[in-house]
């Protein structure tokens, strides 16, 4: 795993998934790019963690990068795995909930 600071994975191969490692009973973020115009953060989840539903003002895309997860989306459940990816739209309700251990990537892109 490299230094926690963004500015030391530019101009290098990475895997997102040795990026981030799993703690037990946590959700663990690290925010790899932040700009003006977006961010990308990974996130590595302990299994039965999760988000609480809420909103965010930007589009989202979530990819999982392992494991399982349960998205809900406006009320509508999606079960997520290992290389697939949904968008979550700007101001509509939203929440995560690990099935298993998983890891994601969340860009937002901000208007």
């Amino acid at each position: 795993m490299t230094t926690g600071n963004p500015a030391d994975l530019i101009g290098k191969i990475l895997d997102p998934t040795e990026l981030i490692a799993y703690q037990d009973g946590a959700v663990v973020s690290r925010t790899i790019v932040f700009r003006k115009s977006g961010t990308i953060t990974l996130f590595a989840f302990d299994a039965d963690e999760g988000l609480s539903e809420h909103t965010a003002p930007f589009d989202a895309v979530v990819q999982v990068l392992d494991g399982e997860v349960e998205i809900t989306i406006s009320g509508e459940r999606f079960r997520l795995g290992k290389g697939q990816m949904i968008i979550m739209p700007a101001n509509i309700p939203h929440a995560l909930k690990a099935i298993t251990t998983f890891k994601m990537m969340l860009t937002m892109v901000h208007a």
